[in-house]
């Protein structure tokens, strides 16, 4: 239970610019079975049996669907991700992707590549041009699905091409609304974005409550000829009924970064190769995020940005030890927790319990050495999950 030398293994290529924040306290290992803590990005951990000595999980990346959570919650392996550490690389794809939708600038270049042979070009170029030529963003009205760290990036830049911007996110941090524009409007039915905007894009994460939101009855919803961007995860948009919808002319183009047979086969599809993240910018700033992640919570016991566990600080220990325990959110689990201290005459000097629905986090620094013996009476607890002695 004694923090040591630490493990890790990469389940994918990670920049190096994170791997090499790791001291020499650290140790790459290529068993999963060895390895206190790993770092993941694409890889399925659905199938993969996880170690008993697993004690975190970063995703270098922001969404999680590739990792078993509850699985994870039960093990008490806290899970981590990098929110916003790669928003920008996906703004600027989104901003990039309604401009593709909105002049038909792959369709003129493609027509070009048709005619390179062509002596006469730029002659038959000014005849054709008017089959590419679109229209402009601004003046037109962005409804952003989702205010978190790409949203409100998206909402900022799409204002300063000129459009009119509209907002929905029941769930908004007190950070992201202080970081948006005061001209986006912030709506409080998202029926109003279907109803009202001339381009849509989506930016919240692949849950129960969104998956296939975008689907036939909000689509009836929206403007003919709306522009409908996903650079979030594929399943938040009923695809076949889409395909409908771009046949029928009620969508004018449906851009993703999903690519599959549904929407590579339709030609008001614009499909991007999943490059929404994959800038080197991005890849740098999710594996710095990652490792130190996993460095504090390893060294420290500390929780920053988990998906499955609370957040949880006490900065770094200044007192004789520092234990941590994952457990059930249930009653009296704290009174039997320092009754063990109390009886081994252990000092609490400070503490910090936060819980996350079924499941909580507790970090006592005491006066005196946590010993072994005292962690395996604190690990007997019912609904107690796992226990570290972090000095």
């Amino acid at each position: 239970m004694r923090c040591k030398m630490a493990k890790y293994i990469c389940l994918n290529p990670i920049a190096d610019i994170g791997l090499n924040l790791f001291s020499s306290e650290y140790e790459a290992v290529d068993d999963m079975q060895a390895a206190d803590a790993a770092l993941v990005r694409s890889a399925s951990l659905h199938d993969m049996e996880l170690p008993e000595n697993l004690k975190a999980i970063a995703r270098a990346g922001a969404g999680v669907n590739n990792i078993p959570l509850e699985e994870c919650a039960k093990r008490g392996i806290v899970v981590f991700n990098t929110p916003g550490a790669n928003a920008n690389g996906v703004k600027e794809l989104v901003l990039a992707g309604m401009l593709l939708a909105s002049r038909d600038i792959i369709g003129g270049v493609n027509w070009v590549q048709s005619e390179r042979q062509n002596e006469d070009i730029a002659k038959q170029a000014e005849k054709e041009k008017k089959n590419f030529a679109g229209c402009e963003l601004n003046g037109k009205k962005l409804g952003i699905i989702g205010l978190g760290a790409i949203g409100v990036l998206v909402a900022n830049a799409a204002t300063h091409l000129g459009m009119e911007v509209y907002g929905y996110d029941p769930y908004i941090s007190v950070e992201a609304a202080w970081n948006l524009s005061r001209s986006i409007k912030h709506i409080q039915d998202v029926n109003d974005i279907y109803r009202e905007c001339d381009y849509i894009t989506i930016h919240v994460p692949l849950l129960e409550n969104t998956k296939q939101m975008i689907n036939k009855e909000a689509i009836s919803l929206m403007k003919e000829g709306v522009v409908v961007l996903n650079f979030s995860r594929d399943l938040l948009v009923e695809e076949q009924d889409m395909v409908v919808a771009l046949k029928e002319g009620k969508v004018k183009r449906y851009v993703t970064d999903f690519p599959n047979p549904i929407t590579a086969a339709e030609k008001h599809c614009i499909v991007i190769p999943h490059l929404g993240a994959s800038t080197e910018e991005s890849e740098d700033n999710c594996a710095v995020m990652a490792v130190k992640e996993l460095k504090d919570f390893l060294q420290n016991g500390n929780i920053k940005n988990s998906v499955n566990y609370p957040n949880c600080d006490m900065g770094v220990c200044e007192a004789g030890t520092r234990i941590t325990i994952n457990h059930r959110n249930i009653k009296n689990m704290l009174s039997q927790i320092t009754a063990i201290f109390g009886n081994a005459d252990r000092n609490i000097v400070n503490m910090v319990n936060k819980s996350r629905g079924e499941y909580a986090y507790s970090m006592f620094d005491c006066e005196k050495q946590i010993t072994e013996d005292i962690a395996v009476k604190v690990a007997e607890i019912d609904g107690v999950l796992k226990v570290r002695i972090i000095k």
